[in-house]
């Protein structure tokens, strides 16, 4: 199995793209062209990193890997906090990555556990060609989605694969029905449209929003983290009309990490 350092360099190269930040509402606020280069040093055993946006330079360097971080095979990640704490800014970062794209998701709290700012970045390789995706719109998301699901853990353990089904439709009224069958459980949920948000209210004191964003990108999250409650944050990718990735990092309801999954499903039927 490859260790978390060889899963980082499969990020290495120049990421031409951009950083987009929105409220947490969906408004664009504004859209800033930058350059992330992922260098190895030293026979790939340091990582010096620029980030290039306007007329400012970041470098890093680093030959280690934060406990705020984890890597999975093909090169997607996530970091952020590893605890969420009242009046304490909190946050992560998901990294999905195929072939010559990436796509990220930043998800920022405020002191007071409300969801505060999404920045979506979308990167790829320079000197390759890319096609930007259209906006996610609902109907893109509609039919039975085969997946498989990979799960690894902050503490190392052995990551966990298994078989996802999940079937997304419209009731009469208009609203979105979520089946999520998993390891011999099945979870429905269903929730509201609003424009470009879909919100998972039937609990009003665990609100959970969906946000449809440009390239194919949804951003979900709770709209306020309150203490003693798990959560999830989670980023969508349609990258093809029929294939999609999401990343999930969860939190129990002590406000710990406790692991991050990647699915990759394949649309089997329509709506």
């Amino acid at each position: 199995m490859s260790s978390q350092w060889e899963r980082l360099l499969l990020n290495l190269g120049e990421w031409q793209g951009s950083f987009t930040r929105f409220s947490p509402q969906g408004q664009l606020l504004n859209d800033i062209p930058t350059v992330v280069s992922l260098e190895g040093l030293n026979n790939n055993q340091t990582i010096r990193q620029i980030i290039r946006q306007a007329d400012t330079e970041k470098v890093l360097e680093y030959s280690s890997l934060a406990k705020s971080v984890l890597f999975f095979a093909n090169g997607a990640f996530s970091q952020g906090s590893i605890q969420f704490g009242p009046f304490s800014e909190f946050g992560a970062e998901l990294g999905l990555i195929h072939e010559n794209r990436r796509l990220r998701l930043v998800q920022l709290f405020n002191k007071n556990g409300q969801l505060d700012q999404i920045t979506l970045i979308r990167e790829h390789l320079a000197g390759t060609q890319t096609k930007e995706n259209p906006p996610l719109q609902v109907d893109d998301l509609l039919g039975e989605w085969q997946g498989e699901a990979t799960t690894i853990y902050p503490d190392w353990r052995s990551p966990d694969t298994i078989s996802t089904n999940l079937k997304l439709q419209l009731d009469d009224n208009g609203r979105l029905i979520q089946t999520l069958n998993f390891a011999g459980r099945t979870i429905t949920t269903s929730a509201k449209i609003q424009n470009s948000i879909i919100l998972f209210d039937q609990n009003p004191a665990k609100q959970v929003q969906v946000l449809l964003l440009p390239n194919g990108t949804s951003a979900t999250s709770p709209l306020k983290v309150e203490v003693r409650q798990s959560f999830i944050l989670e980023v969508g990718w349609l990258i093809q009309p029929n294939l999609r990735q999401r990343m999930i990092r969860s939190y129990s309801d002590k406000g710990e990490w406790v692991s991050l999954t990647l699915v990759t499903e394949q649309r089997v039927k329509t709506y």
